[in-house]
């Protein structure tokens, strides 16, 4: 049965490897004719799946988009078979996806608290600029019909920068994803840049005031809650790392959601944060998952992910699918309890 078009905007976080599911929830997504993605908002591998998608739809629509994604990911993974990041023959051996227990990975975490990626990387080495430079057509993403918003941060003011169409670049994509310790900040237009994750991951307010669509799908990777008591060194890093990246998130949430209360529907400004609708879709795969597996880029993980997301996605659209265009899937003013 067709359904009438429905136009969508997709928030995506960032989160390494992990973004793998996203390419999922998105190769599943791009398959439905009646959705029409009008923004994308994304931060590190968020922005680079935007990037890649939006590249690949002015080629040739839905499946050359598809067919772009699919390349990003698989040239990462293939230049991560010469990096020394690898699992342990235990962890191969177990089939667990991790590398807490890699002695180059153990080595490299402590090595990172004494020395800085101007000592350890000098020349700036990151496989990912000529992969972006060469999967990502960055012409057409500045003239493509579907907008982007890349967030970066600010190393000298701690603010977000947002990066549109014509202001994406590789070294944009790169800044969105600059871990402070494992990269050297990127320079742009004289500034230094750090992660977006820091700042916005991802910012939600450029689709709701520059985007026309009223319904934003929020595609998360990293964990809001974890029912476990982290015990060990390593879980207690691990959830530090969710917390910090989720923490911008969910405040910029919370003031939509007080925006949404507050705002003037007969004003213009008003009746967009009013009329906005809000989805996600995420996986409790996720919470099974350490944070040391963001950096593990063998194609069976990420297909696994993929395959995640691709049935995250279709739970989503069985579950929710009647709901886009109509209301909200996901509560945020339950964001607003005990403040």
């Amino acid at each position: 049965m067709s359904r009438d078009t429905i136009s969508i905007d997709l928030a995506l976080q960032g989160g390494g490897a992990h973004g793998a599911f996203t390419w999922g929830v998105l190769d599943r997504l791009l398959e439905e004719s009646w959705l029409k993605i009008e923004g994308i908002s994304g931060t590190s591998a968020g922005a680079m799946n935007a990037a890649a998608l939006i590249s690949g739809y002015v080629e040739g629509g839905p499946p050359a988009a598809r067919a772009t994604l699919e390349l990003f990911w698989r040239r990462v993974s293939d230049a991560a078979r010469l990096s020394p990041l690898q699992r342990s023959p235990v962890d191969v051996l177990l089939g667990r996806w991790t590398l807490d227990t890699s002695p180059f990975f153990v080595a490299t975490d402590l090595m990172s608290r004494l020395f800085s990626p101007y000592d350890l990387n000098p020349r700036d080495v990151n496989p990912l600029r000529r992969i972006l430079s060469e999967v990502v057509d960055f012409e057409s993403v500045a003239r493509a019909p579907i907008k982007i918003f890349v967030t970066a941060t600010c190393v000298s003011t701690g603010r977000a920068r947002v990066f549109r169409n014509a202001d994406v670049t590789p070294e944009a994509l790169l800044a969105s994803a600059c871990l402070p310790t494992m990269f050297q900040a990127v320079e742009i237009d004289g500034d230094l840049y750090w992660d977006g994750g820091y700042s916005g991951n991802p910012t939600i307010t450029p689709l709701v005031r520059e985007c026309a669509s009223r319904d934003t799908i929020l595609i998360q990777i990293n964990p809001i809650e974890r029912k476990e008591k982290p015990r060990s060194a390593t879980e207690i890093a691990n959830r530090l790392n969710e917390v910090s990246f989720n923490a911008v998130l969910l405040k910029e949430l919370r003031m939509i959601a007080l925006l949404r209360q507050a705002a003037n529907p007969g004003e213009r400004e008003g009746a967009q944060w009013a009329g906005m609708r809000m989805h996600r879709i995420s996986t409790e795969m996720m919470t099974s998952l350490s944070a040391s597996s963001k950096l593990l880029a063998e194609w069976e993980f990420l297909c696994i992910l993929r395959d995640e997301g691709r049935r995250a996605a279709q739970a989503f659209l069985d579950l929710h699918g009647d709901a886009l265009g109509e209301r909200s899937t996901l509560d945020l003013d339950a964001l607003l309890e005990g403040i």
